[in-house]
């Protein structure tokens, strides 16, 4: 059973910094793309930043030079730095995977976890 955990999420002052990690743990062939999504109360999900089995990143305008996308393979671990924030950071924050489970199937269902809570206060 393949499981996502996040841990990190807290209380902070606008203008602080946090870091979120979140760790694959289970049964599995590789890791294919790992994200971080966000969901402020009455928003729909949104896309933070993605990062690729190579190092590739891709992040919403909204963060961009601000958070920091980051990886250890070895660990099958996805890292958040989280600089600068602001009260509309304020959200869930959700890990995301494309998990592969056996290396004969290309097909690599996505993975959630189960939310960390950042909140920053103004």
């Amino acid at each position: 059973q393949v499981q996502l955990v996040e841990s990190g999420g807290d209380l902070v002052q606008a203008g602080g910094s946090l870091k979120l990690s979140c760790a694959a743990s289970g049964t599995f062939s590789s890791i294919n793309d790992m994200a971080w999504y966000r969901q402020a109360p009455g928003k729909p999900r949104e896309l933070v930043a993605v990062i690729t089995s190579g190092g590739s990143t891709k992040y919403a305008d909204s963060v961009k030079g601000r958070f920091t996308i980051s990886r250890d393979n070895a660990k099958n671990s996805v890292y958040l730095q989280m600089n600068s924030l602001k009260s509309e950071d304020t959200a869930v924050y959700y890990c995301y995977a494309q998990i592969r489970l056996y290396a004969f199937i290309t097909y690599s269902p996505p993975y959630w976890g189960q939310g960390t809570q950042v909140t920053v206060s103004s």
